[in-house]
């Protein structure tokens, strides 16, 4: 690992910021999590991810693909449902309800988007909050809220398990969260926000409603753009020597518009690639979330 120096990070960058990528931080996690499948695997348990694709969208498909690849690496079971776009949204909570029910199933993941004629959120809550990898049940953001055990939103937990992979110090500092979505900026905030050594920051939250905004992201020691807005983080907004983490992103096809302009590595001390910062974290976190419930349900 690199470290880092709090003081250095408050003096302006003789150039270029830091890098710090993602796909060293994911392979930490997933090495981790093999470790503790294979314990799992030693006692007669096989950890599960099952998956529920629905339609034939190509990206989709090759998501569910993804993961599909990294279970196999790492030792664990990968049940697969594919839905026909027509399904309805009781033939969908039926497929739900067979992975809620089966002991052999840990964790669920039902892959977004779905057809527009489905309702995401109510085939969410339907999912047995113990088996949401996703972290997303509103049960298991409550159990955030209250610092209760539970599966945690994977990418603020990805951005977290980067700073402190990087040796980004985070207690007592100032961060501050651009964006204010129920996926990121808001479960983010109470994440780092708890008491726990790589955590524990005074977090504030902004959001594009707020006139002056920029007035909050350029005293930040650390800078997470989460608003979805490509581009709107430009150096301006950035505190010379800052760390910046990229995690909001819009896709125009194909083509990946990140909040964070380039530019803005000419003033950060320290900043996520373009490509390969948070993201990679995201999906080794599915699987932390999976292994710990396989965990919990052995207990």
């Amino acid at each position: 690992m690199t470290t880092t120096s709090q003081s250095a990070e408050h003096h302006t960058p003789s150039g270029p910021a830091r890098l710090l990528p993602g796909a060293p931080v994911a392979e930490a996690v997933l090495a981790e999590t093999a470790a503790a499948a294979a314990r799992l695997r030693d006692r007669g348990i096989t950890p599960s991810l099952a998956t529920i694709l629905v339609g034939d969208d190509d990206a989709s498909a090759g998501y569910i693909a993804i993961k599909q690849r990294q279970a196999a690496e790492l030792g664990f079971a990968s049940p697969h449902v594919h839905l026909p776009a027509t399904v309805t949204q009781a033939e969908l909570h039926q497929a739900i309800a067979q992975f809620n029910t089966d002991p052999a199933v840990h964790g669920i993941l039902v892959q977004y988007p779905v057809p527009g004629h489905l309702d995401y959120d109510a085939a969410l809550l339907t999912i047995d909050p113990d088996k949401d990898v996703d972290g997303m049940h509103p049960l298991n953001m409550g159990r955030l809220a209250v610092g209760l055990p539970g599966p945690l939103p994977c990418t603020p937990a990805g951005i977290e398990a980067l700073l402190a992979y990087h040796e980004i110090p985070v207690a007592g500092r100032e961060v501050v969260i651009l964006g204010r979505g129920a996926t990121l900026g808001r479960p983010l905030a109470m994440l780092l926000a708890q008491k726990r050594p790589t955590a524990n920051a005074a977090v504030t939250v902004v959001h594009t409603g707020v006139p002056d905004w920029a007035r909050y992201t350029r005293r930040a020691d650390i800078l997470v753009a989460a608003a979805g807005v490509p581009g709107i983080v430009r150096p301006e907004h950035v505190r010379p020597g800052a760390v910046v983490i990229g995690a909001g992103v819009r896709y125009e096809g194909r083509r990946l518009l990140p909040d964070v302009d380039e530019a803005c590595a000419e003033v950060a001390g320290a900043i996520t690639p373009r490509v390969g910062g948070v993201g990679p974290t995201t999906v080794a976190m599915l699987f932390r979330n999976a292994v710990r419930a396989a965990e919990r349900a052995s207990q």
